[in-house]
C-alpha cells in the first residue's frame, strides 16, 4: 500500500469532478443465503470477511485502502492490500458487497467504493449487529458518498498519527434546538484526550456540489443553532466540540469562509477551523488546520496556518 508521505497528488481524489457519474461495478443475478452459508461452513467466508463486513457497515461507504488501514489500525491480519482485493472479491460474487467506481469526462476514478447489499446485512444481524442499511442507501449521489470518504480519510489520520487520538464516530448526530432539527456532521468526528482531558474535533466535509454555496449556508445555520444555544450534556457533549470545515483545495476554503462571513453565520462562541483533504497526508498533522484573522490594518481576513501541539505524533 503507497503510504499518505508517499501520494504526490494535487488535486483529491474526493474532490468533486464535473458531469461525474457513480457507475455499478458489482454483481448482477441472484445468490441464495443457503449458498453463502454453504461458503462460511467450508471456510471460504470467514472472520476476517465478517470484519471488513462490520466495517463497510459502519462507515456506508469506504475505499478498499481505507478498508485496509482500518484493519491495520484494528491489529486484523489481511496480509496485503491485494489480498484484502481478493476478499472483497468474493464479498461482491456472493452479493454481500457492492462496488462502485466513479466516472467522468476525466475518465474513470482510481479507486471503487464498497457498500452493503442485502445479504449483508441478514449475515450482521444473524450474529447480532445493528444494521440500519437499506436498498436506497446505495442510490446516494457522489457528493454524499465523497463526503463520506473524505470523512473517512480524516478519522483514519487522527487515529494513525495524533498521538492523544481516543475513539471516533463516524456520524455524529447534533440537535439544532430552536430549528427543532437533528443532523449529523458529514465527515464524523475523532475525541483527543491528553492527562485525563478530552476535547472532540467535529468534521463537517465541503464539496463543491451543485448549490454547494446554499447547501453550506443551510448546515451553518443549524450548527450555529447547536453552538450558540449550547448547554453541557446537548447531544452527549459534555464541552463543546470544536468545528472543523474540511474543504476540497487551499482555494476552496477561502470561498468557503467567505461564504459564512457574507451570510452572517460566524459562531460567536468558537473559533472556526479549517484543512482540505491533501493536508491530512502530512506526516504530521500539528500544522494542518488553517484560521482566518482580521488585520486590523487592512481590514481584511488573513488565512493563517496555525500550530496545534495536541495533534502531534
Amino acid at each position: 500500500m503507497v503510504e499518505d508521505k508517499e501520494i504526490k497528488a494535487t488535486v483529491s481524489p474526493f474532490a468533486i469532478r464535473e458531469g461525474e457519474i457513480k457507475v455499478f461495478d458489482g454483481k448482477d443475478g441472484y445468490v441464495s443465503m443457503n449458498q453463502i452459508i454453504h461458503k462460511i461452513n467450508l471456510g471460504h467466508i470467514n472472520d476476517v470477511h465478517f470484519k471488513i463486513i462490520e466495517l463497510v457497515n459502519e462507515f456506508e461507504f469506504i475505499t478498499s485502502r481505507q478498508l485496509y488501514q482500518m484493519l491495520q489500525w484494528k491489529g486484523i491480519e489481511v496480509g496485503s492490500q491485494d489480498k484484502l482485493n481478493n476478499k472483497l472479491d468474493q464479498l461482491v460474487k456472493t452479493k454481500i458487497l457492492t462496488r462502485y467506481y466513479f466516472d467522468s469526462e476525466e475518465g474513470k476514478g482510481i479507486y471503487r467504493i464498497y457498500c452493503l447489499e442485502k445479504m449483508g446485512k441478514y449475515l450482521l444481524n444473524s450474529r447480532g449487529t445493528e444494521c440500519k442499511w437499506q436498498p436506497t442507501d446505495n442510490t446516494k449521489p457522489v457528493p454524499m458518498i465523497k463526503k463520506r470518504l473524505a470523512g473517512n480519510q480524516m478519522l483514519i489520520a487522527y487515529l494513525k498519527k495524533v498521538k492523544a487520538f481516543d475513539s471516533y464516530t463516524p456520524k455524529p448526530a447534533f440537535t439544532a434546538k430552536m430549528q427543532g432539527k437533528t443532523f449529523k456532521a458529514t465527515g464524523g468526528s475523532v475525541k483527543l484526550t491528553k492527562n485525563n482531558k478530552s476535547i472532540e474535533f467535529v468534521f463537517e466535509v465541503i464539496r463543491r456540489e451543485e448549490d454547494w454555496k446554499k447547501k453550506l449556508v443551510d448546515k451553518m445555520k443549524l450548527y450555529k443553532d447547536f453552538y450558540e444555544n449550547f448547554q453541557v450534556g446537548d447531544s452527549d457533549y459534555m464541552g463543546l466540540p470544536q468545528l472543523i470545515l474540511v474543504c476540497e483545495d487551499e482555494k476552496h476554503m477561502a470561498e468557503t469562509f467567505k461564504e459564512i462571513v457574507m451570510n452572517g453565520l460566524e459562531i460567536s462562541n468558537i473559533k472556526l477551523y479549517f484543512t482540505t483533504d491533501l493536508r491530512q497526508n502530512e506526516e504530521t498533522l500539528e500544522k494542518t488546520l488553517v484560521e482566518f484573522r482580521l488585520d486590523e490594518d487592512t481590514k481584511k481576513y488573513r488565512m493563517e496556518n496555525i500550530e496545534v501541539k495536541l495533534l502531534g505524533i
